[in-house]
């Protein structure tokens, strides 16, 4: 798949996941065969104001390519202004979220609720793609709730923008990630528009993506929630796609390699934030990773009140199932 001129081998991508998708988890799920990687979302205004908090949102790591840097924001002037200012850090594309669900965001007239205003998002979209030379994207929704789906021509309005790309999440703004994402409305999108189109929604399997590319006719699939405490799915989706659908491995690895992957993403979280940040970055992280286990609950009780790497290494030792996903 090509987005304008950016070649994914493998059109598989870990969807942005804001808290989710930074470097530490990025650079895991390259390792696994993701073959697009998309940052945590950025506030335009947060980097045009110089936000301190923005710097770490924004670093990339050489091992990264190809990989998405994912905007958000209302106003096509600052939007465009930003994405200019920004064009020369390492990044391949620019994304530009129409999808997030979080009331803070929508209630600002950001993520989803673009979806409502698809003359503003036109402006956005076009202002930014007349910004950089880098291949710009969006990120939507079915539509903002049931009586307005309008990813269809919401869509044909992004590519005639210059959007290079557009993912679609089948469900609306107010399901969030509630009942079954809508994969005739990915297909209805991909039937719309000359653009590569990703679907994205309830992916969670090689089986489940299989059946997105074969229901949709879309480029590529995006895995968001499937992927938390599990980068694993990547391979078992890579696996697959390569194989022309055959499954060839499914699940997450035994509990040693789990083990394994826990230590290392804790070691990656503290080289890039420090023990402190690192250990109560990694309570959410071990609590998914050990999701599905015999007395979970339990575990991930104790995995979030971990205070340092050796509560973490604890935890880890006082496991001795043998349980195999």
């Amino acid at each position: 798949m090509y987005i304008g001129n950016v070649e994914v081998k493998v059109p598989i991508i870990l969807a942005p996941m804001a808290g989710v998708t930074d470097l530490p988890f990025r650079l895991l799920c390259r390792e696994q065969g993701a073959g697009l990687l998309c940052m945590e979302m950025v506030s335009a205004k947060a980097i045009m104001y110089k936000n301190k908090n923005t710097e770490a949102l924004l670093t990339i790591d050489e091992r990264e390519h190809p990989i998405s840097l994912q905007l958000f924001g209302s106003d096509p002037e600052i939007m465009a202004n930003v994405a200019a200012s920004i064009e020369n850090r390492p990044f391949d594309i620019l994304d530009i979220n129409m999808g997030c669900p979080v009331p803070k965001v929508v209630n600002n007239h950001e993520g989803s609720a673009l979806m409502k205003d698809p003359e503003l998002a036109y402006r956005i979209v076009k202002a930014v793609s007349g910004a950089i030379s880098k291949p710009v994207t969006v990120k939507i929704r079915k539509g903002f709730n049931a009586d307005s789906v309008n990813a269809v021509e919401f869509a044909r309005r992004m590519e005639d923008a210059g959007a290079a790309a557009i993912a679609v999440h089948g469900r609306t703004r107010e399901e969030y990630y509630r009942g079954k994402a809508d994969r005739d409305i990915i297909r209805q999108v991909k039937e719309a528009v000359n653009i590569p189109v990703i679907g994205n929604g309830d992916i969670d399997s090689a089986e489940s993506a299989m059946d997105m590319f074969e229901s949709t006719g879309c480029d590529g699939i995006m895995i968001g929630r499937a992927a938390q405490g599990n980068p694993w799915i990547f391979k078992e989706v890579k696996d697959a796609f390569l194989s022309g659908g055959e499954i060839l491995s499914k699940g997450k690895p035994g509990i040693e390699e789990i083990k394994t992957t826990i230590r290392r993403h804790a070691e990656l979280m503290r080289e890039c934030k420090g023990e402190y940040i690192a250990v109560r970055e990694m309570r959410k992280h071990i609590a998914w990773y050990l999701s599905g286990f015999p007395n979970a609950a339990q575990l991930r009780d104790r995995a979030c009140r971990i205070e340092s790497f050796e509560d973490m290494e604890n935890l880890l030792e006082n496991i001795v199932t043998i349980h195999s996903f």
